[in-house]
């Protein structure tokens, strides 16, 4: 598996992101392909041991496709500049947490949490944390937590959420639109001895918070 594939790709597509030059390097893509088939193969059967529920997953059950929606854009480049993949119990479409990594030059990450919930969906996981406190921070004070995710969520409220009072000491915890967390990683990072171990080190430091976030997930899928 030779990652480092992937990235000269995604360079060179990112400085000609147009149909005539990704039909002309159609066969690069496709070997970029091939080697993130590879990895996502492997920790397939890595978080199979602790989410039994992908063990009979294929990889293109968790690849996203490399063409862009282009219907709701005023940015009309037809292709992605990154390879993402999300290992997911429910499916790549669901909003259940699962495990995601993203492939980007400058940009890499290891990710899961709650994207983009619904609105009843995020009141219902707020109402969560605030009646199981203790559980939740014992969760996301673990140290094999904390030292992959310093932050919850990509976009935050600026006052305390409404319904909620606004006293409540772990206010921090309600103010996210979102359950996202992330642990960026250099591109060195996939070319480092070890690096499958590593990822399964965040991914199994993230299932606890996954788990919680889930148990109120799903009363809405």
């Amino acid at each position: 598996m030779n990652l480092e594939i992937i990235f000269q790709f995604l360079k060179k597509l990112a400085a000609n992101n147009n149909r005539e030059w990704f039909k002309a390097h159609h066969g690069d893509y496709e070997k970029a392909i091939e080697e993130f088939e590879q990895l996502m193969t492997i920790l397939i059967a890595r978080v199979s041991f602790f989410e039994p529920g992908v063990s009979n997953f294929e990889p293109k059950d968790c690849m996203y496709r490399i063409y862009r929606d282009l219907r709701f854009t005023k940015d009309k480049t037809p292709y992605k500049t990154h390879i993402g993949g999300f290992i997911n119990p429910k499916g790549k479409k669901s909003l259940h947490c699962g495990y995601y990594v993203h492939l980007e030059p400058g940009a890499c990450m290891l990710a899961g949490g709650g994207w983009c919930p619904e609105p009843a969906m995020l009141k219902g996981i707020r109402q969560s944390i605030f009646d199981n406190t203790e559980e939740f921070l014992s969760i996301v004070k673990a140290p094999s937590f904390s030292k992959h995710f310093t932050t919850i969520g990509m976009e935050h409220l600026k006052t305390a959420p409404k319904d909620f009072p606004k006293d409540y000491p772990y206010m921090e915890y309600l103010k996210p639109k979102d359950y996202v967390v992330w642990k960026n990683v250099p591109d060195s990072f996939f070319s480092t001895p070890g690096f499958i171990d590593q990822i399964m080190e965040v991914f199994e430091g993230m299932k606890p918070y996954n788990d919680f976030l889930n148990y109120t997930i799903d009363e809405f899928l």
